[in-house]
């Protein structure tokens, strides 16, 4: 069990803001938090949280920093800000969906200054993220892992240590590029059942019931490619893209030319570059099945009727 006394928590985004609510409701300890946004911030510190200033000044507070942001570059940014406090924290814990050789690379610098570090990255939706109900994958030492678990279980109902430093996000990036492999593969499903003339969501619900079922089929395709629905901030098509870009460079680390993965990618890039950057990422189905063309000149949109040609 751990000793810890005051928390901290930086990055109050879609997934970051509900998940420190979840961790100032249930751990009993104060919470300091900080965001460069300021309404965030605030709808926290109604729930119990501590406002700070700085996420230097999060480090000086807390034995314990959660981080919660968009990329390793924010990462590294704010944790050599951290390590440059007056007093540091015990553990750093990124939360985020960090790139595997910069997060090594960035926990052996903070390893030497005395602070401990550990993965911890999240899946699973929003909903989940408010309900306290994501996958967490966590790597690093086993001790870290048994004091941080009781922590962990105020925003997650899974988690699972993976193994040394690293571990979680590789498994956090190829849980999510295998969702974006299996949003491709049911774009095609639904295309050749609908135009030979099934209709999608009773496809879909038949599938379900067969080996062919999965929680993207479920979630990804139930509730949105049968529906046309690919609404924003909902997992953005440019996040996808991150993260499918650093499955490809684990691949390329160590020697593996994929190709389902690359055709993935591919799709992705193609998707944001017709003007969904910002959609919820199995708008891809869009360009799948050919509504969307994406022609030399850029993206055009077919003739009405085309996805529904069954």
């Amino acid at each position: 069990m751990h000793d810890y006394k005051s928390l901290g928590f930086v990055g109050l985004g879609v997934m970051g803001e509900p998940m420190c609510k979840n961790l100032v409701r249930k751990s009993a300890l104060p919470v300091h938090v900080f965001d460069m946004n300021n309404d965030a911030v605030g709808r926290v510190v109604e729930t119990g949280g501590i406002a700070a200033k700085s996420a230097r000044s999060v480090a000086e507070n807390a034995d314990v920093v959660f981080l919660s942001l968009p990329s390793i570059d924010q990462v590294e940014t704010v944790t050599r800000q951290m390590l440059g406090a007056s007093a540091k924290p015990r553990m750093i814990v990124d939360m985020s969906t960090s790139d595997v050789a910069r997060t090594r690379a960035l926990a052996r610098e903070v390893n030497a200054a005395g602070v401990a570090y550990v993965d911890a990255p999240v899946a699973r939706t929003a909903e989940a993220a408010q309900k306290g109900t994501l996958m967490i994958s966590v790597g690093g030492d086993e001790r870290d892992f048994t004091a941080l678990k009781p922590l962990l279980d105020c925003m997650g109902s899974d988690v699972l240590h993976c193994g040394p430093l690293g571990s979680g996000q590789i498994l956090k990036i190829l849980n999510n590029m295998m969702v974006f492999m299996t949003v491709n593969a049911l774009s095609e499903v639904l295309t050749i059942g609908r135009r030979a003339g099934m209709d999608g969501e009773k496809l879909l619900q038949l599938l379900s019931q067969g080996s062919g079922d999965s929680f993207a089929l479920r979630n990804h395709g139930m509730k949105s490619l049968v529906k046309d629905q690919f609404p924003e901030k909902v997992f953005p098509t440019v996040y996808a893209i991150k993260d499918a870009s650093l499955a490809l460079a684990l691949a390329k680390e160590g020697g593996f030319q994929p190709r389902i993965a690359q055709y993935t990618y591919d799709m992705l890039c193609h998707t944001r570059d017709a003007g969904y950057a910002q959609n919820y990422h199995p708008a891809v189905i869009q360009l799948i099945d050919g509504r969307v063309k994406v022609a030399a000149t850029g993206p055009t949109v077919a003739a009405s009727g085309t996805a529904a040609a069954a």
